[in-house]
């Protein structure tokens, strides 16, 4: 890890060099979080704690029914393990950070810290939503090419769905934190969230932040509404697919292979969409905080649920696994 800070802070040196600035950096950050109110501290501490045990128990249980049952060794459930692993590091990337600052009482995270955590938020997040679109792909391919399923969704192509869904997440997250490492701030600055996120960082810049925003703008429009699109469109042919069985039962077996991860879909992104569509209407930061739950922490944590409760699969699994028969 620290490594991997000194590689960031060799390239922001070289950004400044090359740009002639002299520009400085505030040491540390405070993260204000929600509440300023001592007495609701060990409310917001415990409400968070839980939330955080349940995603990562939750998403633990699915990648262990996964991987212990032959016969979720499937493409759908193969994605499945890769999503609740990110899932766990969504939230892994966010909130132990603001329990230690509630605990310790104190806001403050440093600058290497406030751009590790972006740099791992950033790449997270769009994985995230890379694999929602490759997993919305896979129910496609299932539902309206039944008979090339099992040639197209191969081992080999959807191990290398997931690689590329990985290397781009992984440049982009890059591109992004070093355009933040080009910006320079006042010596005491207070972030209105509970984590370092990369939108409210460039509006504390004290340098110019027009080419930040050009590149926010492009990798959001390239990265995040492609794979809208790609989803919107899966789901349009899955639709029109259903709809063209004749029996009711086969209509109703169609739809719920996809069913689950329809739902965490529409969960995704209309908590994302409503954020930052929110956080375009009004100017008051701590209610952009309040809604960044919704897809940082909230639906990481529903995931799980979703896939489970509606899953037979799942749940023959994991009794399998805890009970030693189905």
């Amino acid at each position: 890890m620290h490594d991997f800070v000194m590689l960031f802070s060799y390239f922001g040196s070289h950004i400044d060099y090359m740009e002639g600035g002299n520009h400085t950096r505030s040491s540390e950050f405070l993260l204000l979080g929600f509440s300023e109110e001592p007495e609701l501290q060990p409310f917001i501490f415990g409400l968070f704690l839980s939330m955080y045990l349940v995603t990562v128990l939750g998403n633990l249980l699915i990648i262990l029914a996964v991987n212990s049952d032959s016969h979720l060794h499937t493409p759908m459930y193969f994605f499945l393990a890769n999503l609740s692993f990110v899932d766990i590091c969504v939230t892994s990337t966010t909130v132990p950070k603001m329990l230690v600052n509630i605990q310790t009482q104190r806001k403050v995270i440093t600058y290497e810290n406030c751009i590790t955590q972006i740099y791992f938020f950033i790449l997270f997040v769009v994985l995230d939503n890379f694999l929602l679109t490759v997993m919305a792909y896979d129910r496609f391919v299932a539902i309206c090419h039944p008979l090339r399923y099992t040639v197209t969704m191969n081992p080999q192509f959807c191990e290398l769905l997931v690689l590329v869904s990985w290397i781009m997440s992984v440049l982009n997250s890059l591109l992004q934190t070093l355009m933040v490492l080009r910006l320079s701030f006042c010596t005491e600055v207070e972030i209105p969230h509970f984590f370092c996120e990369l939108n409210q960082m460039i509006q504390l810049a004290g340098s110019d932040t027009f080419l930040n925003d050009m590149v926010t703008c492009f990798t959001t429009v390239l990265l995040g509404g492609a794979p809208l699109a790609g989803v919107l469109y899966s789901y349009s042919k899955i639709v029109s697919s259903i709809c063209g069985i004749s029996s009711a039962r086969g209509k109703y077996k169609a739809f719920s292979t996809c069913a689950s991860h329809l739902s965490v879909v529409s969960l995704f992104y209309c908590t994302s969409l409503g954020v930052y569509l929110s956080s375009a209407v009004t100017q008051s930061s701590h209610s952009s905080a309040t809604a960044s739950v919704m897809y940082t922490v909230v639906t990481p944590m529903l995931n799980p649920f979703i896939y489970s409760l509606r899953n037979k699969d799942i749940k023959e699994a994991l009794s399998v696994f805890f009970r030693g028969k189905p």
